[in-house]
Parts: C-alpha cells; structure tokens; sequence
C-alpha cells in the first residue's frame, strides 16, 4: 500500500467522490477499518457482477473497475502497480477478447486520453508498489484524474476527480506530466491499434541472462570469519573452517550476473509471489484441489483461518530458479523454512571483501536490512522464541534471524530442539523460565510438523490440540503440541505449506498456463510431459529429496535418495540448471514481505541441487562490464 501520510483521514471504506461513469472512489485508509466487518483477507477482495476487481480499496482495484464499468475490460493480476506498465493487453469480459495496449512515456508525443491509466515507478510516496490512476480531463496545462490509496479526503462537492497536475508541452508537441520530487511518473497505458511513439516493448537481450564464472586471488586473512562472534562459529562448526565450499578447488571461484539480469530476477520474485499466492487462494476455495496436498483434514480449518487471519505476515522464502540465455524459469518457492539467508546476506559480501573484489555489488547486501524492516511490521507482543532443530546449519541459520530480531527490537530466545519446554497448569506450553510461548519463529518446516501428527493423533487428538489450551495435556510438549496451539502464532504462517507444496505447480500451470516463468507441471504424465524430459517431484519434499529425472525413452537420467518416497508425486517439465565451469548453477531470490530483498547461487556437480549443494559467492555488474 502506498500512502501519503496527512491528519483527519476519512474512515475506510467512505465515499471520497464518484469518478465518470459513475463509478464511486473510496477512502483506503487502513486503520480505521472496522474489525468486525473486515475479520480476514477474503473480506477485503472486492468483486463486481463475479469479477474480482482487486482489494478494497486500494489503486489498482479502483483502475480495474473504472475499466469494468465504463469499457467492460480488466487487465491480468500484477505484483505491483509500477508492473501494468509492461501490460500489452486488456481482456474484454463478455467474449475474452484481447485488446491491444500500449505504453507511453512521460513526455512522449502521444498524448494521454480520458480513460487511460498513469503509471507511476515505485519510490518516495509509492515506496515499493508504485501507483496507478485514472485519467478522466486531459488539457493543454493541466491533467486531472481519480485515484484510491494515495489522499483519503472527501472532494469537494463540485470537483469530480481526486488530483490534478501540471504540464508542459514540448516543441515537437511532447506531453510531460509535471509530478513531484517523491513521485516518478513512469507514462500512460492507452488501449489502441495504433502504437506510434508508444514505448518500445521491453526486451531483454538474453545474453544478458547468462552468469559468469570468475577466479579471485587467495583470502590471505583466516580471520574473514570471526571465531570469537557466536554467530561466525556457528558457521565454521557446521562448515569446518572459513570458506563457502568444502571443496578447495572452488573456494575463490565465484559467479557474475549482469544488472539487467538482477533486475529480472526482482520483476520475476515480485510477480511469482503474488501468483503463488492467488494459487494458493484458488485452493483454499476448492476442497478437490486441497486433497491434493496430502494434508490432513483435521487441520484444513485451521489451515483456512491462517489464509483469512495472516495472509499479510509471512516474513519471507526463497525462489530456486534456472536463469541462462534459454530464459528465466522458477522450479519451486521455499515459503516455509527457506536457508542460505546469512551466506546470502552476509558472508559472500564478507568475502568478496577479504578476496579484494571492488567490481560491481554484493546483491545480498541489503537482505538484513530487509528482514529487520518487516519484523518490525510483523506486530509480535512480547518474546518470540527461535525454534531450531539441533542441527549445525540450524544453528547459524537462527542466530542470522536472531541479529535480525535484535535490531527490529524484538525480545527473543533460541530453543534448540523441545528443550526446557513444559506444560504450566492452565496448559499452556512455558520455556525452562517459565515465560509462555505465544510467538514462534521455527527453522523446522511445518511438513514435520505434520508427519508428527499423521503418526501419533486420531482426528479426536488433533481436534483436542487445535483447541488448546483446555487441561493440562500428559507428557512433555511435542513439535505438534507446540506449533499447532490455538494460543501461539508462528512465523511462517501455517498456509505457508500451500505455496511450498509441489503440488501447487501443476494449479499454477493451470492458472497460467505458458507463463514465461513456469515450466509446465501436472498431477499425471500426460503426452506432452511424456514426449520431453521431465521430473518426478514429491508434493511435500524439501531439498533435493526423492527427485528422478526421467528422459523421453523413461530412462532415469538421475534420481535422489531420501525421506519423501511415500508421498504423491507432481511431474515437471525438465529445465536444465546452465552448466559453467563444470557446475550446474542455481539462481536463488530471496522474498521479503512479498518482495524480492536479495539474491544468491546453489551450486552442484549434480543436476539436482540438495541441501548439500555449496553456496558460491555472487556479483552484480553493469550490463557493459560483463564482456558480452
């Protein structure tokens, strides 16, 4: 949301003024929205005549309906409003027809018409998302227009637009929009034939796309990694000295990636995490899709009240992508207990450092910054405590989100496995201090959590601890008994085991079917999977586990051991990770409250990367520095 900060907002949902056609513009002002009427997410989805029009009340819903209302059109779902600026098609509702659109820039000889839309960058007022509006006057010093989320004030009685701005025309007839200082307008959206001026359609040149291995001069100092710091020897204890790899051979290798390419990989976090999520919308709505995930129907109303409650708090997760000149492409997304956060946002800046590299940037380097910022948008009370397994990537995995809570101000305590855990009398679960445990971040992955309870409790037992706290249960608190309590809130969301599911691929194939991002996935080998290569998946594995890689002749060209043999199986298109300097190179974006925050490489000899798989140090260079 992107709101500009004045005093006596008017209450959300309230009548600001009503648009040509007839079409009413709202007060979005958040906090004064009514907790009973607005309860979760779903209540916030506004729909016109079936279509959903976006979330009330913010500045792409307002665009999507005005169009609705006056021509009948909507445009596909964005991640952000800055992205309707690559849109090049409208879709007329009565018969899916597509429209052609076309982009203009600010300035451009083209100029803007009633009805069409301005697209402003994100930053300064419309700080991440950017923004969007509806023209409705355009003149020769002036352009006016409705907009939602931006001042949340009534207009007065005979002005039918929300702002107007300035403009100065050029000599060759150029039409800029005068904005502010905190205000990037980026152009005008036009639904015409006619592309004359119109922004030329992005291109990527798909070199550009390709990484780069490089060699660095040997670290001379073994002090890189601090074995004083408790967060340093962590690390070393897991890895056994201060390097990224085990293997020596690779320890100054590391890999460049162009700007342009960082950039993609931002524009491809910040779209597949909103298709993720609508995904995982889709599901929660259709009880056949649920089935699919192996979840047990005990915990399904649990699972929904997580969507509808906190559908806003997932702290963050990782994508895992093959990124060459062949195209950009995601294999799945690590909503819940994603790693590799402090070598990604510590350590390869750390060593790129000590190896003397000055070229380029860390693009790690802002990750930290990131979590702290939305841990403290997260709205924890009082004590989180860390869960970890005890396990030594755990360890300094927990301790990097530990750093991170510190500095948002967070009070915290690291638990390693159920340790010092207890019931107090009213049955809640205390820590050895006898401090209630009410907010949880866990590095456990909540499919763990599951299996625990697949083998241990009848639907009665489940029930029984959903419902929690009622009597003082027998024995010592299990993971279940922990994580799954209606008195404790944990970070990720419990829905977060949707969108991790593998069995979210094939659904998201079907929602978007040939996206440039997806590779085509199914619950079945149909003909067309059966005709390539493709991979066997479990729908709840994690890291590596139990993949096999099938040629078109169903000759198994690689296959993984593991923990998941039991569990169903998605079938995915085969897309090679780009092979460099004899390794396979996987790209991973970090998501944080939803938006791309940094990036890193998994690295194998393998074609599948598990969770044994080194992390080699990334660099970002200017497009003209890569050599291509």
């Amino acid at each position: 949301m992107s709101t500009i900060d004045h005093d006596h907002h008017a209450p959300f949902g309230q009548l600001l003024g009503t648009a040509p056609g007839d079409v009413p513009v709202y007060s979005s002002h958040y906090p004064s929205a009514d907790p009973a009427e607005f309860s979760d997410r779903r209540s916030y989805r506004s729909y016109l005549d079936g279509v959903f029009m976006g979330y009330k009340w913010q500045c792409v819903e307002l665009a999507r309906r005005w169009l609705y209302v006056n021509y009948g059109y909507v445009f596909e779902d964005v991640a952000m409003a800055y992205d309707l600026f690559e849109l090049r098609t409208y879709k007329r509702v009565r018969d899916g027809i597509l429209l052609p659109v076309h982009s203009f820039d600010n300035g451009s000889r083209r100029h803007p018409e009633p009805g069409c839309l301005l697209i402003w960058a994100e930053g300064g007022d419309f700080h991440t998302t950017g923004h969007v509006a509806v023209v409705t006057e355009v003149l020769t010093d002036r352009i006016r227009f409705v907009e939602q989320n931006v001042e949340d004030h009534p207009w007065p009685a005979d002005q039918p637009y929300s702002r107007e701005l300035l403009v100065a025309t050029g000599p060759h007839g150029e039409y800029r929009i005068q904005g502010s200082e905190q205000e990037t307008l980026l152009g005008w959206l036009l639904q015409t034939d006619d592309d004359s001026h119109a922004r030329a359609p992005r291109h990527i040149d798909s070199r550009l796309l390709n990484l780069t291995a490089m060699q660095a001069p040997p670290i001379t100092d073994d002090q890189w990694i601090n074995a004083n710091k408790t967060l340093d020897a962590a690390y070393l204890a897991n890895m056994g000295g201060p390097w990224l790899t085990s293997i020596e051979a690779d320890r100054q290798r590391y890999f460049c990636l162009s700007e342009t390419a960082e950039k993609e990989l931002r524009r491809a976090t910040n779209e597949l995490h909103a298709m993720f999520l609508y995904a995982t919308d889709v599901v929660m709505q259709d009880e056949s899709l649920l089935e699919k995930f192996n979840i047990p129907r005990a915990v399904w109303p649990k699972l929904q009240q997580s969507w509808n409650n906190r559908r806003n708090q997932m702290i963050t997760g990782r994508f895992d992508f093959s990124m060459s000149d062949r195209g950009l492409k995601v294999y799945e997304y690590n909503a819940d207990s994603a790693s590799c956060y402090f070598e990604c946002g510590d350590l390869q800046g750390r060593w790129a450092k000590a190896s003397g590299i000055t070229e380029g940037w860390d693009p790690g380097e802002d990750l930290h910054q990131h979590l702290v910022d939305a841990w403290r948008r997260a709205g924890v009370e009082g004590t989180l405590h860390i869960l970890q397994d005890d396990d030594p990537e755990e360890s300094y995995h927990a301790l990097y989100m530990q750093s991170a809570l510190n500095k948002a101000g967070i009070p915290n305590k690291i638990i390693k496995g159920l340790e010092g855990l207890r019931w107090d009398q009213d049955g809640y679960v205390i820590d050895r201090d006898g401090l209630r445990v009410q907010w949880i971040w866990k590095t456990w992955a909540w499919e763990t959590a599951l299996d625990q309870l697949r083998q241990e409790c009848d639907d009665d037992e489940t029930s029984a601890l959903l419902h929690a706290p009622s009597k003082v249960p027998n024995g010592s608190p299990r993971l279940v008994d922990v994580l799954l309590r209606k008195d404790v809130l944990v970070f990720e969301p419990f829905w977060t085991l949707i969108p991790s599911n593998k069995a979210i691929l094939p659904i998201l194939w079907q929602l978007f079917p040939n996206h440039p991002y997806l590779l085509e996935s199914a619950f079945e080998l149909n003909a067309s999977l059966a005709a390539q290569a493709h991979v066997m998946k479990p729908i709840a594995g994690r890291c590596g586990f139990n993949i096999s890689i099938v040629n078109p002749q169903g000759g198994v060209m690689k296959e993984t051991g593991g923990q998941f043999g039991q569990q169903d199986y998605v079938i995915q298109q085969f897309f090679p990770l780009p092979h460099i300097d004899q390794h396979n190179i996987q790209v991973c974006s970090f998501s944080v409250d939803g938006t791309y925050a940094a990036s890193c490489l998994r690295v194998d000899t393998s074609l599948v990367i598990t969770t044994h798989s080194d992390l080699l140090p990334l660099r970002a260079l200017e497009d003209k520095d890569m050599g291509f």
